[in-house]
């Protein structure tokens, strides 16, 4: 679980420092990852590059790790407290959400958002 909480933590980190590139070295290539503004999930490093891009163009969301633990069938689940603000700083909405992820040899291969 250790090296699996340091991957996360550090994917929260680099998110929130809105650096990409240092996401996508936790990141499959192949990788199955959640669509939070537009639904479904994109797909590869490329689609993960380009629903950022469009997202951060968009709105300033930050996204804080309040838990880490381990499902039943290994996934890794995180609850955040997410926070949106509009791109002048204007607070849009604060929640608490479930991020799941499914990580295959030492990279993430799938992220999954959930209701609390």
């Amino acid at each position: 679980m250790t090296q699996s909480r340091e991957l996360i933590e550090r994917v929260y980190a680099r998110f929130n420092a809105r650096d990409i590139n240092g996401v996508l070295t936790a990141v499959h290539s192949e990788v199955e990852w959640a669509n939070g503004l537009e639904g479904g999930h994109v797909r590869g490093h490329e689609g993960i590059r380009e629903y950022w891009e469009r997202q951060w163009a968009m709105i300033d969301p930050h996204v804080e790790p309040t838990s880490i633990s381990v499902g039943a069938d290994g996934q890794i689940v995180v609850e955040v407290r997410q926070t949106v603000r509009d791109l002048t700083g204007r607070l849009f909405g604060e929640e608490v959400v479930r991020h799941v992820f499914r990580i295959k040899d030492g990279l993430i291969r799938r992220f999954d958002i959930r209701g609390v």
